[in-house]
């Protein structure tokens, strides 16, 4: 109940801005392409990427004259990677994938460039954004000297302090941090009623407890996002 109040507040202040200052409110969605960094130099793996979603509300509120906008946004947003050694048709293999689902705030500031009239521009930007892990699913299948098995378990998040970003509380094997700290970068298109763009979140806290979080960029979100946004 807490949750969805505060969930409710969000939307209602940023409905509030936009009409205020004749800005626009979007409901938007669209795909992510999902991973996580798995270098101390934060590479990941392309064969680890998993296809996922995001939906949610997002503003678009100029800054002085315009050639500036302020975009806060409140998302549901699908992140995680899979993994997969062998495969099927071998004796031995096993396929992981973890999915969580998180309560996304992004904050970007973007630069906006006209186009052919004053409701099309172009627009490029970023800045950063916090997100809550609320639900998601870790599953594993696989076969054993030509024995399948299977399996699927609800992810279980730490209440880690989200000031404490160094430390893990309640860490523990198979734990994911509940709070996910990071950057954006975004660019796109926005016309009379639509938007069309592509952001690409940079995690900066280790997803995982127990644990932990040392200067390499091991276990952290990076996630590509392709948005179709419809004014309201």
């Amino acid at each position: 109940m807490k949750k969805t109040m505060i969930v409710m507040m969000a939307i209602g202040a940023i409905a509030f801005q936009a009409n205020a200052q004749d800005s626009k409110l979007y409901i938007k969605g669209g795909y992510n392409l999902a991973n996580i960094s798995v270098t101390k130099d934060g590479g990941i793996e392309e064969s680890n990427a998993l296809s996922s979603f995001h939906a949610g509300f997002m503003a678009d509120l100029p800054v002085g004259e315009g050639a500036l906008s302020f975009q806060p946004g409140l998302l549901f947003s699908g992140k995680g990677a899979k993994w997969q050694s062998g495969s099927e048709t071998d004796q031995n293999y096993i396929k992981a994938t973890t999915s969580p689902k998180y309560i996304e705030i992004p904050l970007n500031l973007v630069v906006n460039i006209p186009l052919v009239d004053k409701e099309s521009k172009f627009f490029v930007g970023g800045g950063g954004y916090a997100a809550m892990g609320i639900a998601g699913k870790n599953k594993t299948e696989g076969k054993f000297i030509g024995v399948a098995f299977e399996s699927e378990d609800k992810i279980e998040f730490s209440n880690d302090d989200p000031t404490t970003t160094g430390t893990e509380e309640n860490g523990g094997l198979g734990m994911m941090k509940r709070f996910d700290l990071g950057l954006n970068g975004t660019a796109g298109f926005a016309f009379k009623n639509v938007m069309v763009s592509v952001n690409y979140g940079h995690g900066l806290t280790k997803i995982n407890s127990g644990g932990n979080n040392s200067s390499d960029d091991k276990n952290k979100n990076r996630v590509w996002s392709l948005s179709l946004g419809l004014s309201l």
